[in-house]
């Protein structure tokens, strides 16, 4: 039998969202090798995604089953306001889990992705809802310009192609420090992101006085929920390699999949030593530099020592 009243009753008026839920997926097993960094990492992408993004928007961050110490953090930031929305699984769902949850249930009639080692710049969230609001059919539009797979922007140059109203531009149109900046983000060498900028092209759209770049990609993205909604669920059974069936079905869907012309996110991988270099300033500590060792920068031994370290990684995690 009920005692009294529940005073919820008398509540005349509830919080409503913002319009735009900025949505974080992190993941940190444990704080050594690989992931010695990886908390400072997810300090600084949530300071960078809250400082001046040019919209309202409200903090999302869905945590994958990560270590104590990252919970524990997470929690304290939320418990502070500065993070809206937090949700902790107690096991990792991989990325496709993930998502199952964010993009269904993220409160916001527009979501703005990003992994976890995202950087964001001011103003990255007002130019990405300028591009998605200013043309027509956009399934994402991803902060940044740099070159995707054209097999995954196919309906985005067949609509370009056949409307009159758009200024259609093809040939090296990104700086080349812009894309040395991303690519050497991904682990490659100087020579072989030459190698990639002289055999490939960009393809930059002006419509309706708008400028864009064709393409996207899955690490980072700004969408309508509706338009994710009709993507989901996904089925992924690995945590990891799979996500390309976003680009690839959003492409399938006939919607358009767009870049900004300027480099407003960016990738720090697993590290801060990329931000340092750039001078930006981060919430973590810098760290010492470690100090070289001969026979450790030997390539023979460091190819087989962090190949043994890959397959460990991968006997615990990759299940």
């Amino acid at each position: 039998m009920r005692i009294g009243q529940n005073p919820a009753k008398y509540v005349k008026e509830v919080s409503r969202p913002a319009r735009v839920t900025t949505a974080v997926l992190n993941y940190i097993p444990f704080l050594s090798g690989f992931y010695a960094e990886a908390l400072d990492v997810l300090k600084v992408c949530l300071e960078s995604a809250r400082r001046d993004p040019g919209a309202e928007m409200d903090l999302l961050v869905f945590d994958n089953g990560s270590c104590e110490e990252a919970r524990q953090w997470l929690l304290d930031e939320h418990q502070a306001g500065r993070i809206q929305y937090l949700i902790l699984s107690e096991k990792n769902l991989g990325k496709g889990g993930a998502w199952n949850v964010i993009l269904g249930g993220a409160p916001g009639e527009v979501i703005a992705y990003a992994d976890s080692d995202v950087l964001f710049s001011p103003g990255w969230l007002g130019r990405s809802l300028q591009i998605l609001e200013g043309y027509p059919q956009v399934g994402m539009v991803t902060a940044r310009p740099f070159r995707t797979r054209a097999e995954y922007y196919t309906a985005t140059l067949d609509w370009a192609r056949s409307t009159p109203e758009v200024l259609l531009e093809q040939g090296a149109l990104v700086p080349w420090q812009t894309f040395l900046e991303f690519d050497l983000s991904l682990g490659q060498t100087e020579e072989e992101i030459r190698r990639h900028y002289d055999s490939t092209q960009d393809v930059r759209l002006t419509y309706r006085g708008i400028q864009a770049y064709a393409g996207a990609s899955h690490w980072q993205f700004t969408a309508r929920k509706s338009t994710l909604q009709a993507f989901l669920p996904f089925s992924m059974d690995r945590p990891m390699g799979q996500v390309k069936q976003l680009d690839e079905r959003m492409n399938a869907a006939g919607l358009l999949r767009l870049m900004t012309p300027e480099p407003l996110a960016m990738n720090m991988s697993n590290t801060l030593r990329g931000v340092r270099a750039a001078g930006i300033t981060a919430t973590a500590p810098a760290k010492p530099k470690a100090r070289s060792n001969r026979l450790l920068d030997f390539p023979p031994l460091k190819k087989a020592l962090l190949s043994l370290y890959d397959s460990i990684f991968r006997w615990y995690y990759d299940r």
